[in-house]
């Protein structure tokens, strides 16, 4: 049996859950289509994706093409739920495409293969909707080629586009894309030696090394191009390797849970082959896998091993989160996509238990990472970071559903980080100055380059003391950078420890340990926030918010009334170039901003706006007061107030 993992990514409402119905349909796995209006299709289980129509979470499932067992994973299109794409990449072998033959290339399509060709997963393109009023042929292959970048093989040609007759023809593909940087193809060409059977070898060869797309046309609703599709999807896409019999590395893409609440784990095999009852290493410790099940014919069903390239579902690993590897680590491919740049508060209902409620979402981050969750003890509130708008709407329809939760939100509000201006160096002695902790912590802060992340180094020597109180200090040091002068993040800084020292253990005559007069590692835990801040507050910190690049391409006459709307936003275009009656803008715009300006664009450009966004990067913040965000951590900026809630006093 051979196995393909293969991805089926879109825009939104590019027809991608259709697409997956139908090429369920035509393998046999359902007699019957279903359908995204109505909420009945095999991939959206969920009661949010059936009454909204998007594909939320990713769904898995399997049907069989010829002698290949083909696992389907539908993702999201909104790109509110990129995240949920980004896990998913890591367990492709190959992809599919699908853009709209009415919308062309959306956004998300240039963000999805831009980042599917940096991967370099073989993907496969399909153009759907041919059957609609306004599809078009030539136009979206020439949007593919030029506005993507990207060199693409159409594999046939439409006929009736743009009615329910709309049909596709296959023909032969055409060479001179694969000519292009093949000498000896180009000389078989031009000397009329070039066979059919070469050249489907050098298609087959580019695609799989993601060199090259084909292009199917087809519609979903109608099936036509669907049989075609399957067909390149067999012969064209590479099969999942991996030795059963080798050490196991797997990764977990998906967590959710059952209706027991136990988690359910969705893990790729790369190597070696899972049984059930076997103990297997995960993140910081081992679980035992109780129950294991596996994709076929459309539906999961129970096994007593998974082998390597295949995806199964995995039962018993209770603390198991979403990014995990199995035994050994498997290659990473790092973080694909942008992180959140947005968070808002949860504010509950007058009827809603905060301790359920805090519960709640801390279900719903173990199935999103990327929902970073903050809990201000002292105010007793809890904020969620988030992609978008959309994103916030699913979080409250979800607690209400699911959990009975009703919530409300604050306004959404951008996360900022802060990075050291310049370096500073502190450091406190024991029994010295009011140092209430038998320990000797001297940190120094110094500013790196942006994107590097927090470093952390030592200027005295390992074996100076116990190494528990070194990793004592780090761990304290990244924690307590999660918090700076202002309440962000501190990042793309180098923190070093310049001075350490301790009391060993010491023991009366006769006597055990006597811990008031020896070290350990509460000591270390408890003085180094109040040395790092010193530090941070003399180096000084700079807030920096959150910015998108954006891509806008209006009608040339909306200019004089979409400009002054960009500046009063904050967005400043970089490029400008006219084409035709057109003209395409390009720049930065606070990430703050873009829900705002995405609503008032249609307004301005009579609908015709073409806008696109991603996170780039973080600038200064120049203009009114430093935003500030609410400590939620002991408050070692303020000495008295720390201490008391650590010791229980203000000093010695």
């Amino acid at each position: 049996m051979h196995l393909l993992n293969l991805g089926i990514l879109a825009h939104v409402d590019a027809g991608k859950t259709s697409l997956t119905e139908r090429l369920l349909h035509s393998a046999g796995i359902i007699d019957e289509l279903g359908s995204v209006d109505d909420g009945s299709t095999r991939t959206d289980t969920l009661a949010l994706e059936r009454q909204r129509g998007i594909t939320i979470k990713s769904a898995v499932v399997s049907f069989p093409v010829g002698d290949v067992t083909v696992n389907l994973i539908d993702t999201p299109g909104h790109p509110d739920f990129i995240a949920e794409v980004e896990r998913v990449l890591g367990v492709l072998d190959g992809a599919v495409l699908v853009v709209s033959a009415v919308e062309g290339v959306q956004a998300q399509t240039r963000i999805l293969l831009r980042t599917l060709r940096r991967l370099r997963i073989p993907t496969l393109v399909f153009v759907n909707k041919i059957d609609r009023r306004g599809a078009r042929e030539d136009g979206v292959l020439r949007e593919l080629t030029e506005r993507l970048a990207v060199p693409v093989v159409p594999m046939g040609t439409v006929s009736g586009i743009g009615t329910r007759e709309a049909a596709f023809h296959p023909a032969p593909v055409p060479v001179d894309v694969l000519t292009e940087h093949d000498d000896d193809l180009l000389t078989a060409y031009v000397d009329g030696t070039l066979t059919p059977g070469r050249i489907h070898a050098a298609l087959l060869d580019r695609t799989r090394r993601a060199l090259v797309h084909p292009v199917w046309f087809g519609s979903a609703a109608t099936g036509a191009g669907a049989p075609e599709l399957i067909a390149g999807i067999k012969e064209l896409l590479p099969r999942a390797e991996g030795d059963p019999d080798g050490p196991l590395s797997g990764s977990v893409f998906k967590v959710e849970r059952g209706p027991a609440g136990e988690k359910i784990a969705y893990a790729r095999v790369f190597c070696g082959t899972l049984h059930t009852r076997d103990r297997v290493p995960y993140g910081d410790t081992t679980g035992k896998v109780t129950a294991i099940s596996v994709f076929d014919h459309g539906t999961d069903v129970r096994e007593e091993a998974v082998a390597a390239g295949r995806i199964a579902r995995l039962w018993g690993l209770t603390d198991i989160r979403i990014g995990d590897s199995l035994g050994v680590p498997h290659r990473e491919h790092g973080q694909v996509f942008a992180p959140p740049t947005l968070e808002t508060v949860v504010v509950p209902g007058p009827d809603t238990d905060r301790r359920s409620l805090h519960l709640a979402l801390t279900q719903l981050a173990e199935q999103d990472p990327l929902i970073g969750l903050r809990h201000d003890e002292v105010r007793q509130e809890t904020s969620v970071s988030l992609y978008g708008e959309v994103q916030k709407e699913v979080v409250q329809a979800t607690l209400a559903d699911d959990y009975g939760l009703q919530v409300t939100f604050r306004g959404t509000t951008p996360l900022c980080v802060e990075r050291p201006a310049g370096t500073g160096a502190a450091a406190e002695f024991i029994k010295k100055d009011a140092n209430p902790f038998l320990a000797t912590v001297g940190l120094r802060v110094d500013p790196a380059p942006p994107g590097t992340g927090v470093a952390f180094g030592l200027e005295v020597e390992l074996g100076a003391m116990p190494y528990a109180f070194f990793k004592a200090v780090e761990d304290t040091v990244r924690a307590t950078l999660g918090q700076g002068l202002h309440g962000w993040q501190v990042t793309d800084c180098a923190v070093t420890m310049t001075h350490s020292g301790y009391w060993p253990r010491q023991s009366h005559a006769h006597q055990g340990f006597d811990k008031s007069m020896s070290s350990t590692g509460y000591d270390f835990r408890g003085l180094t926030p109040l040395v790092l801040v010193e530090a941070l507050r003399r180096a000084g910190t700079r807030v920096y918010e959150p910015m998108h690049r954006f891509r806008l391409e209006v009608p040339a006459d909306t200019l004089g009334a979409l400009l002054p709307v960009l500046a009063a936003l904050r967005a400043v275009p970089g490029s400008t170039d006219s084409r035709g009656g057109r003209c395409l803008l390009q720049g930065a715009v606070p990430a703050a901003r873009v829900h705002g300006l995405e609503q008032r664009i249609p307004g301005l450009t009579r609908g015709e706006g073409e806008w696109e966004s991603a996170f780039d990067h973080y600038a200064p913040v120049l203009h009114g007061t430093v935003p500030e965000r609410p400590r939620t951590d002991l408050n070692p900026l303020d000495r008295k107030e720390y201490l008391l809630n650590v010791t229980g006093r203000t000093g010695v």
